[in-house]
C-alpha cells in the first residue's frame, strides 16, 4: 500500500477536486504544512533561548572580587597610655566628727496624763538641774566635758539645709494662667458660688470688688488681695469665693511653669 502524505499539494487537490477552491477551507488546507513547520521552529527557538538565558546573563555580569579583610588579634594591640585625669588619686582622709558636749535635754512643761509621757521626755526636777554640772540643750547627750566639745544644738543648726527662696510672681508672661474651661467657666463658677451678703443687700450696696491673687507654678490660688474695695462684707465674700477656686492651669515663661499675678473683678449687682 502506498504511503499517503496528508499535507502534500497533490492530496489537497484530490480532496478538493470538482469543488470550489476559492472557498477558505482549501487555502487553509494548503497552507497547513507551512504553519505547522513554523510553529515547531518557534517552539524550538523559545525553548533554546529559555534554557540558555541564565547562562548568558551570568556571562554578561562580571563576577565580584572577594574582599579579604585582615583580622588583627587583640593581643597584638598596644596598650594605651593612661591619661593624666584617669590616674586614680589617693582617697582623702575624712576628718572625724567633732566631740559633743554632755547635755541634759530641756523639756518644756506641758500638762499630760502620766501614761502619755515617755521616760526620756519626763521633766527634770529643779534639784536635778541644780546638782548637775551638765549644760542644758535640746537632747540628752553622753559626751565630753572638754572646752573644745561642740553643743549638739549648734551642730544641728550648721547642718540644717537653708530654706529655698520663693520665686517672685510675674506680672506678664508668655502664657498667662487660665481657669479650666476658660473665662466663661470662670464666670459660671463665681455666679454659682457667690453669696450676696444680706446686710449689703439691705443697704442697697452694689458694684465690683477688684482682687489680685497669685496663680502658683502648681496652679494653686494664693495670696488673694483686695485692690479696690466695695464693702467689707462684699470684700470678704469675694475673697472667699476666689480662695475656694479649683486648681488653675499655671502660666508659663520659657517653657517653665511660673507663679503669675492675676487681676479679677467680682461684681455684686442687685436684681
Amino acid at each position: 500500500m502506498a504511503k499517503i502524505d496528508l499535507i502534500s499539494l497533490e492530496w489537497c487537490d484530490l480532496i478538493f477536486k470538482d469543488k470550489n477552491k476559492a472557498y477558505g477551507a482549501y487555502k487553509m488546507r494548503r497552507d497547513f504544512g507551512r504553519r505547522q513547520l513554523a510553529a515547531i521552529i518557534i517552539v524550538i527557538v523559545v525553548a533554546a533561548v529559555g534554557f540558555s538565558l541564565p547562562r548568558l546573563i551570568k556571562m554578561a555580569i562580571p563576577e565580584k572580587e572577594e574582599v579579604m579583610t585582615e583580622v588583627t588579634q587583640l593581643s597584638q594591640l598596644d596598650e594605651p597610655e593612661p591619661k593624666q585625669e584617669e590616674i586614680v588619686k589617693p582617697v582623702e582622709q575624712i576628718a572625724p566628727p567633732p566631740q559633743l558636749k554632755s547635755t541634759i535635754k530641756f523639756t518644756a512643761p506641758v500638762i499630760k496624763k502620766d501614761e502619755e509621757v515617755a521616760d526620756e521626755d519626763e521633766l527634770k526636777s529643779q534639784d536635778e538641774l541644780t546638782e548637775s554640772k551638765v549644760q542644758i540643750s535640746i537632747k540628752d547627750v553622753e559626751g565630753s566635758d572638754d572646752l573644745d566639745a561642740v553643743d549638739i544644738a549648734d551642730l544641728e543648726a550648721l547642718t540644717q539645709a537653708p530654706a529655698e527662696e520663693k520665686e517672685e510672681p510675674y506680672t506678664m508672661v508668655e502664657q498667662m494662667p487660665q481657669y479650666p474651661g476658660g473665662v466663661q467657666e470662670l464666670m459660671k463658677y463665681i455666679s454659682k458660688n457667690l453669696r450676696y451678703p444680706a446686710i449689703a443687700q439691705e443697704n442697697g450696696i452694689q458694684g465690683r470688688v477688684i482682687l489680685r491673687f497669685v496663680v502658683s507654678a502648681s496652679g494653686k490660688v494664693e495670696d488673694v488681695q483686695v485692690l479696690r474695695s466695695l464693702d467689707p462684707y462684699c470684700d470678704k465674700e469675694a475673697v472667699r469665693v476666689v480662695e475656694s477656686m479649683p486648681q488653675w492651669i499655671p502660666g508659663k515663661q520659657n517653657g517653665r511653669n511660673v507663679p503669675v499675678y492675676y487681676t479679677l473683678p467680682v461684681v455684686f449687682r442687685l436684681q
